[in-house]
């Protein structure tokens, strides 16, 4: 059976987090990498834009509790969207903590590791909300334009 590169499939929420996931970072732009002799040139990097559906990407690192090995107790999910999305209320203030459901969750698989080759899954989404709200109260509680976001990058899982 031949499945073609870069095929996504659509995966429920509590099928790929059954206990639930928590941001644990900001949401940041994906931006493509620029090598040092680039740098050097004066080429500045661009936000990634997905290849399917011509929507920027954007990043955020989640903690899975269900997860059994330490590598997969931290993932990065690709938000798909025209602005930037913004994360649901931090359970405790103080604390950047931030229980999430992803809606439009989509998994593909991929090779990961850089010694020790292993399957891994990029993990993307279309949106994000607050556990227990409906998935239609995301546009207005989850969206602000695009540059009002925090930002740090982390590696896709």
């Amino acid at each position: 059976m031949a499945v073609a590169r870069g095929t996504r499939f659509e995966i429920e929420h509590d099928v790929v987090f059954p206990a639930g996931a928590a941001i644990v970072g900001p949401v940041t732009p994906d931006m493509e990498y620029v090598s040092n002799e680039d740098k050097a040139r004066g080429k500045q990097p661009k936000q990634k834009i997905d290849e399917q559906t011509g929507l920027p990407q954007w990043k955020v690192t989640v903690t899975d509790p269900s997860a059994e090995k330490d590598r997969d107790k931290s993932a990065t999910v690709t938000l798909l969207d025209r602005v930037q999305p913004v994360p649901p209320p931090a359970a405790m203030q103080g604390f950047d903590f931030r229980p999430v459901v992803f809606d439009g969750l989509m998994v593909e698989a991929r090779v990961m590791g850089e010694k020790f080759k292993y399957q891994g899954w990029v993990l993307r989404a279309t949106g994000m909300r607050e556990p227990g709200r409906s998935a239609g109260s995301k546009q207005a509680a989850a969206k602000t334009p695009a540059g009002e976001g925090s930002g740090s990058q982390q590696k896709a899982a």
